[in-house]
């Protein structure tokens, strides 16, 4: 229980110093924010501090930070390391970085940003591969709450009934302006999520029996740790879901000096969640064995639900029906929404127009609607790599920003290190996994390092060119 205690104050830790650290590198000041200059009554709307930081939690966790640690558990205590140094040293300055630079261009998108930083190619690729993946996140968050809520309900409301009342609910949340519905709604939702991962945590203290702290592979099935681990825990240590939303957010805030708490923080906070539901998954079950066979048998709503009963009784099982179809929503909608701001962008519709919203919302659902009918943990394998892969470039294209800024040197490395790691995570999965390519370790390992390395030698080539053009006065 001493490392599970210590993760914690290291997280706070973090928050505190490297947040500052990432803070000071991007340089916030007095420039007006997108919602100061350009409100539009729609996307660009002020909020308070608190309000968006609360929104931001929600965009970005939903059952994210649960089901993925839970997952993740299966892999031993190991996970808390990757939850920990993932969220503060990636996770924390992908969202940070997202959020700041996509304000400083008046709320464009992560897909614009890699247009103006790493060219028309990467935009049009990002753009492709951002919607898919907002797309995926929008289908696997309407799945996990309708067959929760088929269990619980009369047999005429069917999952089919569910999903449809569900992307309803979603159409309204993509159309109306984000503060009539998400402004609203989220910071009752996020109290939600904080007082359900609060309970489950005084109930493992009370009664779980966490093992010794062992970077171990106690995976029952024989999954390698890497890349596997790094990719099933995605919400909570990194995500590229994120890099879509914190664009979002930041056509939000009233002033630059507040990006370190609601973008930082906001992912810090969802570690915690994650921290405290992968110890929970360990110590209620006892083995990552009996785990695996729980998330086997009743899914991963069915395991929440199971272990918050357990935990904490009726009242546990209330917030855990509340939080597993309340949560995955929140993050449901803003996938979608995040999805028709980008395909604005590219169709040059302007959004201020209800009519425009329709023209691009009601395909996207329709294909949502479709993309339900398929396996949930297909889905989920698919969107957790494009998860990975897009925190991958979305990296880069913070380190590019980084350097055209001059901030070079240690400047630019706090994003190209952790861009280099998550390239050798996501080529090496690829390559690896059962809907990738099936390759064996020995190829795919030095494969997935040699893509990183090569990343990284253009990154240091473009580094030195940069600083010989600016000569001795460049930070």
């Amino acid at each position: 229980m001493i490392y599970y205690s210590l993760a914690f104050v290291v997280l706070l830790i973090g928050f505190m110093f490297y947040g500052r650290v990432a803070e000071k590198i991007f340089g916030p000041d007095d420039r007006k924010t997108p919602a100061m200059s350009m409100n539009d009554g729609v996307d660009c709307v002020p909020m308070k501090p608190w309000r968006a930081f609360l929104v931001q939690l929600l965009n970005i966790a939903g059952t994210g930070p649960i089901f993925g640690p839970l997952m993740g558990a299966c892999f031993g205590p190991v996970v808390f390391l990757w939850i920990v140094l993932g969220s503060i040293l990636g996770g924390a300055v992908h969202d940070f970085m997202c959020g700041m630079i996509s304000s400083r261009h008046g709320g464009d998108s992560i897909a614009e940003l890699s247009g103006i930083y790493l060219g028309n190619v990467a935009r049009w690729i990002m753009r492709a591969f951002s919607v898919v993946l907002l797309v995926l996140c929008g289908t696997v968050f309407v799945n996990s709450p309708a067959a929760l809520l088929a269990d619980l309900t009369p047999d005429f409301l069917n999952v089919d009934v569910w999903v449809a009342i569900i992307l309803i609910y979603y159409v309204v949340a993509t159309l109306l302006p984000i503060d009539k519905v998400i402004g609203r709604l989220y910071p009752v939702f996020g109290a939600i999520l904080i007082i359900m991962a609060l309970s489950v945590m005084g109930g493992t203290i009370a009664g779980g029996h966490l093992p010794e702290f062992s970077l171990k592979n106690l995976h029952p099935e024989g999954l390698p740790i890497w890349p596997y681990m790094f990719v099933t825990v995605a919400c909570g240590a990194i995500s590229g879901f994120h890099a879509t939303q914190s664009p979002m957010v930041s056509k939000c805030i009233t002033h630059e000096k507040y990006g370190r708490v609601i973008f930082y923080g906001a992912m810090i906070a969802e570690a915690v969640i994650a921290l405290i539901w992968a110890a929970a998954g360990i110590a209620h079950y006892g083995s990552t064995a009996t785990l695996n066979e729980t998330l086997a048998k009743l899914g991963q709503s069915g395991t929440v639900y199971d272990i918050c009963l357990n935990m904490l009784g009726p009242v546990g099982g209330v917030l855990a029906i509340i939080g597993v179809v309340v949560c995955p929503i929140t993050s449901g909608d803003t996938a979608f929404r995040s999805a028709r701001l980008i395909l604005a962008e590219c169709t040059h519709l302007e959004q201020k127009s209800i009519r425009n919203r329709l023209i691009i919302t009601l395909p996207l659902l329709g294909v949502g609607a479709i993309l339900t009918r398929l396996d949930f943990n297909v889905l989920w394998r698919y969107f957790s790599w494009s998860n990975q892969t897009l925190a991958m470039i979305a990296l880069w294209v913070a380190t590019s920003y980084l350097m055209k800024e001059g901030k070079y040197r240690f400047g630019s490395l706090l994003t190209a290190c952790p861009a280099t790691f998550m390239s050798a995570v996501s080529m090496t999965y690829i390559l690896m996994a059962k809907e990738g390519f099936r390759l064996s370790a020995g190829i795919a390992y030095p494969a997935g390092i040699c893509f990183a390395a090569a990343l990284l030698c253009v990154y240091i080539v473009l580094l030195n060119r940069s600083l010989k053009n600016r000569g001795p006065a460049v930070r």
